[in-house]
């Protein structure tokens, strides 16, 4: 028999588990400052706030135009992040991959996801 105790470390453990980073071997990489994390944070928070804000809409079965004008500012959010965390790849991320002599796979590799956001 399993008492509540050990339920609860399990259940504490297996969150853990879920929540930490994934490690991207052989890839170089530059950690965000506590400013930005917070600055990011706080554009995912506001999004996240306008999405619970358009299943509200939608729940009150509001006038069409008004909630794609919402998904509209939503979709212009998340561009700014992917933008925000595209220039701290460039100049942090792909920067120090260059200098380390790894910058043609870096270069590579923004290219790949800046070409997703062209689609």
């Amino acid at each position: 028999m399993t008492s509540r105790k050990g339920v609860a470390a399990t259940d504490a453990t297996a969150k853990a588990a879920r929540n930490m980073p994934v490690a991207h071997p052989a890839k170089a990489t530059v950690g965000h400052s506590r400013e930005d994390v917070a600055a990011l944070a706080k554009r995912l928070n506001r999004i996240e706030g306008q999405i619970r804000g358009i299943a509200r809409m939608i729940g009150e079965d509001r006038y069409c135009v008004d909630i794609l004008t919402q998904v509209a500012a939503v979709q212009s959010a998340l561009d700014a992040l992917a933008r925000k965390l595209l220039e701290h790849h460039l100049h942090g991320c792909v920067s120090q991959a260059i200098v380390s002599g790894d910058g043609a796979r870096a270069i590579d590799e923004a290219l790949a996801v800046i070409r997703k956001f062209g689609r």
